[in-house]
């Protein structure tokens, strides 16, 4: 074999080796700015890698593209810092992201954002989950819980380190706030201790809970702390209203968030417990239209095409406990058709009950939904783990076999070759979520991240961000990131390609999702319009 001849073959390899890949076939027909736009891309992230991750850094030793998302110092607080700095991430916070189809709605606005809404309102009341009263010794297990009350219901103390607490008592928070020990920050220490309690820090994440089981006992506490916000209803108002601001300006047009519903009401304005489900997506599509409306008058109608909720509920509940979510459910599907995307249950699937508990009315409820008429679809949670053949691993095969139109994470499905087989040929969508996976301990870092393996299996991929107020990563723009950074396979057009199968994979009927598509395309190329006119040297 001659030289010449030996490359040749090898170029066919490599090519033969990528072409299941989605992007493949966009790589084919590229205009001359999304070429140019790539290549753009990919001389910035060379000379980053020499200039960032391969340099010293006295704060944080050990640094390298795609490295553990909160990884920090008393200098650097987070490899967040670093990712802000680059060129190539104030690239990706203008790129045009298409769909966010996995995301909790209760941890996807700014924590800060929230805890400034809870203190505008006096008829908040707070406890903490302690025997006794907050102090030194327990500030860091101790956690703040949250409920509106429209009588105050003074424990005999004043605060919730004073001597005088005992555990749950409510006091109201202002005054709870106010008179916070001095030795533990006094207001300002309560507001770090609250925010504290909603987040994962770097500590958590990878030294005091640094297994998949620790770090979720950590991760379900955050919803522990908020809960009590998030239903009160002039809270999720707001909050609702600035999730979504906070996508459009991360370039991110339509939402799919998942809803936790278990909680049967929410909270009205006066403290009664009251709000029915209805409720909510009424007061969720009133906010849908204003916004739109709002950006239609600035003539910015492409940057937001609108948003349904995926209907969730927890999977600590009981088969016949889960027909009355179904029902529901179906009931809301019916009141409102544009709202309910689809059905799903959460929860840690190591721990909570598998998809195999659930088989018979899951099944029903199909079958109700067929007898219908209802376009409603089950978008499964579905291999969020590392085990290979435990039940959280083996809940992919009953997703599949449920029919499931997408799998939210599907870390696991690389250890499966007929599954991959089958989401690739029955276009069954992958919601991949890079810095929730990571941070929750399933892999180390993004390059040991199986994602290469699913694109390289043509499985369609839709990146999302699960629980980005959590994490600190609002939007979607620092998993575009962490991903990008991570191979040198990937380049711009491949996150096109996903963000462009972000809204082919979203549950919007045909017409919709065509517009919302052409509407992404339009934007996609000014973006590499202007990407393609960078110096890559500056």
């Amino acid at each position: 074999m001659s030289l010449q001849d030996y490359y040749s073959t090898r170029s066919d390899l490599i090519s033969q080796d990528r072409a299941r890949r989605r992007d493949n076939i966009r790589l084919a027909s590229l205009t001359e700015a999304e070429k140019r736009a790539d290549k753009v891309v990919r001389d910035i992230r060379a000379a980053e890698e020499t200039s960032v991750w391969n340099s010293d850094h006295e704060s944080i030793k050990n640094i390298f593209p795609g490295m553990e998302f909160l990884t920090g110092s008393p200098i650097l607080s987070t490899s967040k810092e670093a990712i802000d700095a680059t060129r190539l991430f104030k690239v990706m916070t203008k790129m045009p992201k298409g769909a966010l189809l996995h995301a909790h709605l209760d941890a996807t606005a700014d924590k800060k954002f929230l805890w400034e809404l809870a203190l505008r309102h006096p008829i908040l009341h707070v406890r903490a989950t302690t025997p006794g009263p907050v102090s030194a010794a327990n500030i860091s297990s101790a956690l703040p819980e949250f409920m509106p009350i429209s009588e105050p219901q003074l424990s005999g103390a004043l605060s919730l380190t004073d001597a005088g607490y005992s555990a749950d008592k409510w006091i109201p928070l202002s005054q709870a706030r106010e008179a916070f020990d001095p030795a533990l920050g006094g207001p300002a220490g309560f507001d770090k201790w609250v925010l504290d309690s909603m987040v994962i820090n770097p500590a958590e994440a990878y030294g005091t809970h640094n297994t998949v089981t620790k770090i979720w006992q950590k991760f379900v506490t955050t919803f522990r702390a908020s809960t009590g916000l998030f239903l009160y209803r002039p809270i999720y108002n707001d909050y609702v209203r600035q999730f979504f601001l906070e996508s459009i300006a991360d370039g991110i047009s339509y939402m799919e968030p998942r809803i936790n519903f278990y909680t049967k009401f929410m909270f009205d304005a006066s403290g009664e417990q009251n709000v029915p489900h209805r409720e909510w997506l009424r007061d969720f599509d009133r906010i849908v239209k204003e916004i739109k409306e709002e950006l239609k008058n600035e003539g910015r109608e492409d940057e937001f095409f609108g948003a349904k909720i995926i209907y969730t509920t927890v999977r600590i509940i009981t088969p016949e406990e889960l027909q009355w979510y179904t029902e529901d459910c179906i009931a809301l599907k019916q009141e409102f058709p544009h709202l309910i995307a689809g059905f799903d249950v959460v929860g840690d699937e190591n721990v909570c009950r598998p998809l195999t508990d659930y088989i018979a009315p899951l099944l029903a409820f199909n079958a109700r939904v067929a007898e219908l008429g209802l376009d409603l679809p089950l978008l499964l949670h579905a291999g969020e783990t590392l085990t290979d053949g435990g039940k959280a691993d083996t809940n992919l095969y009953d997703a599949l076999l449920l029919g499931t139109k997408r799998i939210g994470h599907g870390f696991s499905i690389v250890k499966h070759p007929k599954l991959m087989d089958m989401c690739r040929e029955q276009g069954i969508a992958l919601e991949v979520c890079p810095i929730s996976n990571e941070i929750l301990r399933l892999t180390s870092s993004m390059p040991m991240h199986p994602l290469p393996i699913m694109l390289n299996n043509g499985i369609p991929v839709a990146l999302s961000s699960d629980d980005p107020a959590v994490f600190g990563s609002m939007g979607l723009s620092y998993d575009f990131f962490q991903v990008i950074v991570s191979s040198e396979v990937t380049g711009l057009i491949t996150l096109g390609q996903m963000a462009r199968d972000s809204l082919e994979f979203s549950t919007l009927p045909t017409s919709e999702k065509e517009e919302a598509i052409a509407s992404w395309e339009r934007r996609w190329h000014r973006f590499v319009e202007e990407v393609a006119s960078l110096d890559p040297s500056a």
